[in-house]
């Protein structure tokens, strides 16, 4: 095999899956994008196996291939749009759960076909989507009067920010307030599993029962399980260079005598491409600024690792290689080689899994 493969302990990874799910009561797996560098279809399949009756993706258009293997119903987590005629039409299919974030939206999908399930989506700090609290009343006025056959209220979703710092209490003012509005089913995300429990039992219903609860859970789900992979890349070509020779498409100067890896792997794949930085330190903020100005200069640190160490980038990723300097003390490894790479998998695209 050539290029990058993600290599997979099946059993140690499905272990995990399974803990994830035992301790996740009303798990909603997320399978979105990429999915997560293992596939939309994989991990369908791998939530099938879980025995979960309801999966989330993030767009209208991922709808059909997790369709095609799993039997249960599918949350699209992107709002609802007039002007969009795929998530219309999949609005009428009776397995899927359509995201309503607007009191208006929620009038005209209930005008475009037969019954949509339908999740009204409550505003939060994250400032994304949403209905604003203020308005949650009124919005449980129109759907009582879309209640006989206009549409079928999934519940209320509530997507939360990553920082722990007022999440919870986040959670319980408007959990509480959208039930206020109407009763129904709490979805949440990213709020941990003993949280989003003791939410379920703090904000019990007048019969005395908890709240009804769904967690979608997608990283912690696909990824938490790091022991379980690794991924690699391929040599491609390996050549002696001399300090002050010209490589590349940009002719750069070679910094000292070495070796000259083609590696497999580039910006199609998402190699060297990197989310903006979350820094919030002032200490994460300097080094941020410091690899920045770095990379200005041309001086970027790939994700490859030969003889033991992360080597630089003699110019940007290309769209399917990337070529590293290795310099010349160290023994260069043979093409055909395989060197561990490391990579972000909510944005890589691997070329091979397999699993062990």
């Amino acid at each position: 095999m050539t290029g990058l493969t993600l290599r997979l302990d099946g059993d140690g990874w499905r272990t995990h899956l399974r803990d994830v799910a035992a301790n996740t009561p009303g798990l909603v797996p997320v399978i979105k994008g990429n999915g997560y560098g293992f596939g939309l279809r994989r991990l369908a399949q791998e939530a099938a196996g879980l025995g979960v009756d309801t999966v989330a993706v993030g767009v209208a258009a991922e709808v059909e291939t997790v369709r095609e293997v799993f039997g249960g119903s599918i949350v699209v987590l992107h709002p609802w749009q007039a002007g969009d005629p795929l998530a219309t039409e999949l609005a009428s299919d009776p397995r899927v759960i359509t995201t309503v974030s607007t009191v208006e939206h929620l009038a005209m999908l209930a005008g475009s076909g037969p019954s949509p399930r339908v999740l009204l989506e409550v505003l939060t700090s994250m400032r994304r989507h949403g209905i604003v609290p203020e308005r949650l009343a009124e919005t449980a006025r129109q759907l009582e009067a879309l209640n006989h056959g206009g549409v079928k209220f999934e519940g209320w979703t509530i997507h939360l920010p990553l920082l722990e710092k007022g999440r919870y209490a986040e959670a319980q003012r408007l959990g509480r307030a959208a039930l206020a509005a109407h009763p129904g089913t709490l979805w949440l995300s990213h709020l941990p599993s003993a949280e989003a429990m003791a939410l379920s039992r703090e904000l019990t219903g007048a019969d005395g029962r908890p709240a009804p609860l769904r967690q979608r859970v997608g990283t912690r789900l696909w990824l938490g399980a790091a022991d379980s992979r690794s991924t690699t890349a391929t040599v491609l070509d390996v050549h002696p260079v001399r300090r002050g020779e010209r490589i590349g498409y940009r002719q750069r100067l070679v910094p000292a005598d070495g070796w000259v890896l083609v590696i497999a792997g580039g910006t199609s794949q998402g190699v060297g491409l990197e989310a903006p930085t979350s820094a919030s330190s002032i200490r994460q903020r300097a080094v941020a600024l410091a690899t920045g100005s770095l990379e200005a200069t041309g001086l970027a640190l790939s994700p490859y690792t030969v003889a033991g160490r992360k080597r630089w980038f003699l110019e940007p990723p290309h769209m399917q290689s990337s070529m590293v300097f290795l310099p010349g003390k160290e023994t260069p490894p043979a093409v055909g080689d395989e060197v561990p790479v490391e990579l972000r998998l909510t944005t890589a695209t691997v070329d091979h899994i397999v699993e062990s």
